[in-house]
């Protein structure tokens, strides 16, 4: 059994070697293995990115009252501190700055960017990440359309070629398996 063991792999092991040269297959099952563990890495992430979102979206809900943001506004105000967001202390800078959160969570174009929101005495800052110039300029006039903001300056970058925010998320593997 044990010579038919190292037979076989002898035998493997030549069909290997004459169907690359010697150095070409620089790619590894320890490589492949570990682009495999990043893939489903950055799988997991991206799936807990998007229920995230679904739950900020659910959370801020676009047709809810002020009255009703008024009762929930302490919890609020920690979400945006937990987001990265700023609120100032004028006396709507709360209410619009949850107005504004749930017009862009709402925004079909403005989904897969991350738009941070701050307000200053009416006037919101947009900081953060869009995928091309025509969802910066609608963030813009989202922002824009709220009721009682004075002003939008619009800090939105462009994210590189369809980056998806997430690092390592493409695997390159330029090995060449003979």
């Amino acid at each position: 059994m044990r010579r038919l063991t190292v037979f076989a792999l002898a035998l493997a092991l030549t069909a290997l070697a004459s169907a690359c040269a010697a150095g070409d297959n620089a790619n590894t099952s320890n490589a492949n293995y570990a682009n495999a563990n990043r893939a489903n890495a950055n799988a997991n992430v991206n799936t807990a990115n998007v229920n995230t979102a679904n739950t900020n979206r659910k959370d801020y809900d676009p047709n809810m009252t002020e009255a009703d943001y008024d009762r929930k506004k302490d919890d609020f105000s920690r979400r945006a501190k937990e987001s990265g967001d700023t609120v100032g202390s004028g006396l709507k800078d709360g209410w619009i700055h949850f107005k504004t959160k749930a017009a862009l969570l709402s925004a079909d174009d403005l989904r897969d960017s991350t738009i941070n929101v701050d307000v200053d005495n009416s006037n919101i800052t947009l900081r953060g990440s869009v995928a091309n110039a025509a969802q910066k300029a609608k963030a813009e006039a989202t922002a824009k359309g709220i009721d009682g903001v004075k002003a939008v300056k619009n800090q939105l970058t462009l994210k590189a070629d369809g980056a998806t925010g997430n690092a390592n998320n493409g695997n390159h593997n330029g090995n060449a398996n003979h």
